[in-house]
């Protein structure tokens, strides 16, 4: 029994670093996609994203990196998952069609300029793909994790991370990897009104005078406010709102102490 259980974790780990080389060529999109989605988001734009079965959950998990975070705190950022929708999915799928439960959320919060995100392992999951044209339909920026291409999801989108693998398990495995990748690169983007005061971190510095325009074509906004008590805020946000930053969250403090 020892034996057969050893082949098996062999055998899976065998088809996982054979696909890693070839996924890390792939994996390199990943720098200019994190810088996209940094400007865009920092400007106020969105991320929807979205995928079936064990794909809903990854699509759910990198929406909670950006809404939540990844590892340094910072401002919340704007990313909603399609899948976890459950009221719009069952009301939607039992008035449309489930091929209809993302694109029809889609066209209801999507908007030009904004990215679409989709997962799927095989590319040919029907609601995804009307998804992916409900998308370009708004001008949104469509993207696709996918296993190996060519595939229709791949076709619809205008770019694609393509996993080469004919392992579901490992394009699943990957694609994981590839959304944490996305969101630090995503946070390594952000400009200075999502980091901390006096130029700490990562982010980087924009003129205070200059509008942010990011790298998202057709996306302005005004420069980022900063207060009178050093913190950095994004414009727009109320002056009680204090930005939580690294190095100035204590742990140990309750929030309503003195």
């Amino acid at each position: 029994m020892t034996g057969s259980t050893t082949d098996v974790l062999d055998s899976h780990l065998t088809g996982l670093a054979s696909a890693l080389l070839p996924y890390r060529t792939e994996a390199a999109r990943l720098d200019r996609w994190g810088d996209e989605l940094a400007g865009l988001l920092a400007g106020g734009g969105r991320l929807l994203v979205a995928g079936n079965g064990g794909s809903a959950a990854e699509a759910q998990h990198l929406a909670a990196e950006l809404v939540g975070k990844l590892c340094d705190d910072r401002a919340p950022l704007s990313a909603i998952a399609l899948c976890a929708e459950t009221s719009s999915l069952t009301a939607i799928g039992n008035d449309y069609g489930f091929d209809e439960v993302f694109a029809r959320q889609v066209r209801a919060h999507g908007r030009s300029g904004d990215i679409l995100l989709l997962l799927s392992t095989s590319g040919r999951s029907a609601n995804l793909v009307r998804a992916a044209r409900a998308g370009r339909e708004l001008g949104m920026r469509c993207w696709a994790f996918t296993g190996p291409t060519p595939n229709p999801l791949a076709d619809a989108c205008t770019e694609v991370l393509a996993v080469p693998s004919p392992d579901t398990q490992v394009v699943q495995e990957l694609h994981l990897v590839s959304a944490h990748v996305l969101c630090a690169y995503v946070d390594a983007y952000l400009p200075v009104l999502f980091g901390p005061a006096g130029g700490y971190g990562t982010g980087r510095h924009l003129p205070a005078a200059t509008p942010y325009a990011g790298s998202a074509p057709g996306r302005s906004g005004p420069a980022p406010e900063h207060s009178g008590s050093g913190q950095v805020r994004p414009s727009g946000v109320e002056d009680e709102l204090v930005l939580r930053v690294p190095g100035t969250l204590d742990l140990h403090r309750s929030e309503e102490g003195p």
